[in-house]
């Protein structure tokens, strides 16, 4: 489920100046603020903005934003998950984590936590644009999230075809609180990254959001956020990778099912677009933003040579 509304998501929330601080201003030493320091802010001092003392228009903008965030979950879940129908009696499914008997070998469970994650990124750059500070627009992104993917968890043990999971709603909780961790820590943003890696598996449609063999989920650490690797060629757009996906749990598979844990080196495709392609940009444009908030996010085939290690 969560894998194709992250691809829906970075479409529609790609306003102007949502990406503005998916890469803050440079510091000396990233791991510092990583660890605590304080945050830098490229943004002017604004008013406070406390909950109960916005301004009437921020409050509008920001219940419009979600608003849209809701409608576009509910109109997907319908056509999509919900299709079925929904019947009168509330059901529950204990569908275990990452063992290799259960319903995807742990795949969809890192599905919610990479959406719930993206979702909580792209509503808080989102949440600024709009007129929002930096501490409420992460706020209103966390509780934003938890509070519509909550929701289709409930929705989910009232529907037909599935039942509420516990293990999905933790998931959740997870990866949004990532996301806000990231927000908080832009130090620890420039030096990882957290990424699906797609590729069409087997004899199956192209279904980033089902076709569980063919997702790749990678945690990067960035060469250009270590300052003794910044400034050298080409090492800046090198990563180090390591992920999880599994294999065999669609029928079009036609192998055995294994679990596997990746090992390898990717680019970092947001930071070569940086250096070529909008080298001459004084300041980030709209399609700087769209690529750097898609590249956050999306490991494209073929940027990535990893090792398989199966569990």
């Amino acid at each position: 489920m969560g894998c194709a509304l992250l691809l829906a998501a970075l479409l529609v929330f790609d306003i102007p100046g949502a990406g503005a601080q998916l890469h803050p201003p440079r510091v000396d030493d990233p791991l510092a603020i990583a660890l605590g320091a304080s945050e830098p802010s490229a943004e002017p001092a604004r008013p406070s903005s406390d909950f109960g003392l916005i301004p009437a228009d921020l409050r509008i903008r920001n219940a419009a934003l979600i608003g849209g965030g809701v409608l576009l979950v509910g109109a997907y879940g319908m056509a999509k998950w919900w299709d079925d129908g929904f019947s009168g009696n509330f059901r529950t499914e204990n569908e275990g984590w990452f063992g290799a008997n259960t319903y995807a070998g742990g795949a969809d469970k890192l599905g919610h936590a990479m959406f719930a994650y993206a979702a909580t990124r792209v509503l808080s750059s989102a949440f600024r644009a709009v007129g929002n500070d930096s501490g409420p627009a992460r706020n209103l992104a966390l509780w934003s999230t938890l509070g519509v993917m909550t929701a289709v968890e409930i929705a989910d043990g009232y529907s037909r075809r599935y039942k509420f999971s516990a293990q999905d709603a933790v998931m959740n909780v997870v990866g949004a609180g990532l996301g806000y961790l990231m927000e908080r820590n832009p130090g620890l943003d420039q030096l990882v990254d957290m990424r699906l890696l797609y590729k069409k598996s087997g004899d199956s449609n192209f279904d980033p959001a089902g076709d569980y063999s063919g997702q790749r989920y990678l945690v990067t650490l960035k060469a250009s956020g270590i300052p003794a690797l910044r400034g050298h060629e080409p090492l800046r757009y090198l990563e180090l990778a390591i992920g999880y996906g599994t294999r065999g749990y669609q029928d079009s598979d036609g192998g055995a099912r294994s679990r596997n844990v990746y090992v390898g080196v990717s680019l970092n495709v947001a930071e070569i677009l940086r250096r070529t392609v909008f080298r001459n940009d004084r300041e980030p444009g709209r399609a700087q933003r769209a690529a750097e908030l898609f590249f956050e996010h999306i490991q494209l085939p073929g940027t990535a040579a990893l090792s398989r290690h199966r569990l």
